[in-house]
């Protein structure tokens, strides 16, 4: 019957005012070296088989047992003269049997008892008992001088005794009764089981406080005294001696858990990985300083594991490995043109890229074999004289090239085709929603779990310093109290800093001048401008009808055929059906939903094939709802104009180009109000503002009655009102549908148009001129209205649009009018 440290406090499970009553008639439980006192709840473990009895016995009634200590512990098991006649009974309050037949209880003391007979001895002690209270036989004040006494003693012993929590020093004071602080005291404090049950057996509080000073001081006195002679004791061992009778001991326990010699390989392993890695200095100074730590940590340290994912990560990082070969501007030139139809503004600008970071290579090669100059050269002398180190660090700095257009346009594929003309790896990192700075800089060691950033851990996958690398999505970088990721960007790309970029995890700087960073974005006006200041932009707008005929025809179909397991000659798909799809089932500024709908179609045809029902088929256009079901976008903008007050616009969205309607109409009401809905933004609120202010100051000049406006309502709608819009591009378009509404004249619906409204009617230049021209093309519109200094913007429209398309600028809103309106006069509705 053997047992742990007790616990004592005031709020036990059961307190005085709780405590059940106690019977005449009790089993007796012998404890073996240990002594439970009222109201201490201490954790037992009873093995011998009488108490193991004893204690189901006891759990099938009332659960109350006396709990005495044996007076000669090696009593087995112990009769009626082998245990003490004072005891404390417990109620047992948790059973747990374990594997062994043992079982671990949970018991609480509850009173004093004192054991007057026993009544039988088999199967286990039963004993007629009466509870024993304690006695107070002194003054308040002389108990409690008693009682503060004892604290204050107590309280200087637990710092010096490990198995006392330190918490128990302020619960004791927190305990206002003399009785149980005594308790306490008992259980707590190191002292052989008969001074315990001296402790227990006392009668008068007073007495018992008085005894536990007296021993409480006699174990601070011996733990004073073993904690000076430890200290001098430790000053006469020298630091050499010390280690060595340390790692004596440490060699000792790793020989007898059989873990020296694995340790030893290990540690011998990483070391020959650190020679042979080619560290640069800085690093393998780090680097064998963690290692001499790890030889001198156990394997079971926490900080051992953290040590050894560090020099794990520090013998895999590609710190001078390369891939890249020379730059064969004709290889690369048809890499481009095989991966990607047209764009040959973009193609020619990334040859030109590539060509500069030729010339640059072969240069700063010739620089590395030089030695260094070591007379300082001014500053502005020329390129020749100054020493190669100034030099190099120019040839380093080079624009980072940033893809922008909306998806689907091949802004990552331009990245691969890049990296494959270069014959280096191409690593992609997605940064859209990324919103902590150690995602970008690394974690530092101290955090479980801790990790290099992305960047690093791209490079770790890659094994080569100069991969291609693509940040994608950095216009959806997010920002929040961990910190701003663009920031840490504007180091890694900084070709004046890269090259000693030092992620927190590591601790050393890694050279990052080497990578070739590019990055895409939808649109630029969410990057950072000190972010954006580093980048030099690539335009990539949407695609025609004719180009993407082209994708299909020569990318997107080959790799669907070759997705779902056909052969060219088992499909063929004609021209009209392809246009079909471009037309009437996508709608987009790339060819990611055409690719979507081809894929669609080949998977039919490969489902017919694989069940025999054909051997090789032709899809024509008008056999394509039996693949793709009904068509998904009609020419809407002719079904749409059907009455006055509706008028079509153009707007930019980082998607590309895309139609926007604009609906007016006018209600009597109190007063002359105007209305805006479809969740506008402040700037296009404004325009419909000015649009209405503008066509009443000028009713008579443009044929419309003045008094139409009096006592009325004019209400503005943009459609797809669960869409936020904004900008001031939807200007003419506003002064368009209320000219409309208020003279009854329908607008055209083959116009589109776009541009800024002033209060006197002249109509300003506006963005995105490219792509808001291929969307009125891909909606069927044929004549297109302008901002007049917006005309240069449509040399950036492909020629076989432009022909396709009627423009007309303007310089005033009467134009617009004159062009968009029809000349029949209806009722205004």
């Amino acid at each position: 019957m053997t047992d742990t440290p007790i616990n004592v406090n005031q709020n036990s499970e059961i307190d005085a005012q709780t405590t059940p009553e106690i019977p005449d008639i009790l089993p007796v439980l012998p404890l073996i070296n240990t002594v439970v006192v009222p109201m201490a709840v201490a954790p037992i473990v009873v093995g011998q088989e009488r108490s193991v009895k004893l204690v189901d016995e006891v759990m099938r009634t009332n659960r109350l047992v006396a709990l005495v200590a044996q007076r000669h512990p090696e009593a087995r098991p112990a009769g009626p003269d082998d245990i003490y006649r004072v005891g404390t009974a417990a109620i047992i309050h948790r059973l747990l049997r374990l594997p062994d037949g043992t079982l671990q209880l949970v018991v609480q003391g509850l009173k004093r008892i004192r054991i007057l007979d026993f009544l039988q001895t088999e199967p286990f002690l039963v004993a007629r008992i009466e509870t024993s209270p304690e006695q107070v036989i002194s003054g308040v004040t002389e108990l409690e001088a008693l009682r503060r006494t004892l604290g204050e003693l107590f309280s200087k012993l637990v710092p010096l005794t490990e198995d006392i929590p330190n918490e128990l020093a302020a619960a004791g004071e927190n305990i206002s009764d003399p009785r149980l602080f005594a308790y306490l005291v008992a259980a707590m404090t190191p002292m052989e089981t008969p001074l315990r049950q001296e402790i227990l057996e006392l009668d008068a509080v007073e007495n018992k406080l008085q005894r536990l000073i007296e021993i409480v001081q006699q174990e601070l006195a011996v733990r004073e005294l073993q904690q000076q002679i430890a200290s001098d004791a430790q000053e006469k061992i020298s630091k050499s001696q010390r280690e060595y009778i340390l790692r004596e001991q440490l060699k000792s326990i790793q020989r007898e858990l059989g873990e020296e010699n694995a340790e030893q390989a290990e540690i011998q392993e990483l070391r020959n990985q650190l020679e042979a890695a080619q560290l640069p200095e800085e690093a393998r100074k780090e680097a064998f300083r963690e290692l001499s730590r790890l030889e001198r940590l156990p394997a079971i340290s926490p900080e051992y594991g953290m040590i050894r994912t560090y020099l794990d990560w520090m013998v895999s990082l590609p710190w001078n490995t390369t891939t890249g070969e020379a730059i064969d501007l004709g290889y690369a030139h048809q890499v481009l043109d095989e991966d990607h139809y047209d764009l040959e503004k973009i193609k020619d600008r990334i040859v030109e890229y590539l060509a500069v970071k030729k010339l640059k290579s072969e240069r700063a090669a010739v620089l590395e074999e030089q030695s260094s100059v070591q007379e300082k050269v001014p500053e502005e002398a020329p390129a020749s004289q100054k020493p190669p180190e100034t030099v190099l660090e120019e040839i380093r700095r080079e624009p980072i090239l940033c893809f922008v257009g909306p998806p689907g346009v091949g802004k990552t594929s331009l990245g691969q085709s890049i990296a494959r003309a270069m014959g280096r790896k191409f690593v992609r990192i997605s940064l859209g929603g990324v919103s902590d700075e150690a995602e970008i800089r690394g974690h530092r060691r101290t955090y479980i779990g801790a990790l290099p950033g992305r960047l690093i851990q791209a490079l770790r996958r890659a094994e080569t310093a100069d991969p291609v690398f693509m940040l994608d999505e950095v216009d959806k970088l997010g920002r929040s109290f961990q910190g701003d990721p663009a920031a840490a960007l504007l180091e890694v790309l900084d070709p004046a800093q890269n090259h000693t970029f030092v992620d927190t995890y590591l601790g050393v700087p890694f050279d990052l001048s080497r990578v070739l960073f590019i990055c895409t974005a939808n649109t630029v006006e969410t990057i950072p401008s000190p972010l954006l200041d580093r980048m030099e932009i690539l335009s990539l707008s949407g695609y025609t009808e004719l180009e993407k005929l082209h994708i299909a025809r020569r990318y997107l179909l080959p790799k669907q055929l070759r997705a779902n397991g056909l052969k060219p000659e088992e499909l063929a798909i004609t021209d009209g059906a392809l246009q079909r799809i471009i037309r009437e089932y996508t709608r987009e500024a790339g060819v990611r939903s055409l690719e979507r709908e081809i894929g669609a179609v080949v998977r039919k045809v490969a489902r017919q094939i694989a069940e025999g029902k054909v051997t090789a088929t032709t899809v024509e256009a008008e056999q394509l709802p039996d693949y793709l079901r009904r068509p998904r976008f009609l020419d809407e903008v002719v079904e749409r104009i059907d009455r006055p007050g509706i008028a079509t616009g153009l707007a930019w969205t980082p998607a590309g180009g895309d139609v926007l309607f604009v609906e007016a109409t006018m209600m009597p009401g109190r007063a002359e109000q105007l209305v805006l809905t479809g969740m506008l933004g402040d700037v296009m609120r404004e325009s419909a503002q000015a649009a209405l202010s503008y066509v009443r100051s000028n009713a008579e000049k443009l044929g419309i009655d003045p008094k139409v406006f009096m006592g009325k309502v004019v209400h503005v709608h943009v459609p797809a009102g669960a869409t936020p819009k904004d900008g001031p591009s939807a200007g003419v378009t506003m002064v368009t549908a209320i000219a409309s509404v208020a003279s009854g004249r329908l607008v055209r619906n083959d116009v589109a148009m776009t541009g800024e409204i002033t209060l006197r009617g002249k109509v300003l230049p506006v963005g995105g001129i490219r792509e808001k021209v291929l969307a009125a093309y891909r909606a069927g519109i044929k004549t297109v209205i302008l901002p007049q200094r917006n005309e240069p913007d449509l040399e950036d429209v492909p020629e076989e649009v432009r022909h396709q398309l009627q423009f007309v600028p303007v310089s005033a809103a009467e134009e617009v009018l004159a062009t968009a309106l029809t000349a029949a006069n209806l009722d205004a509705s």
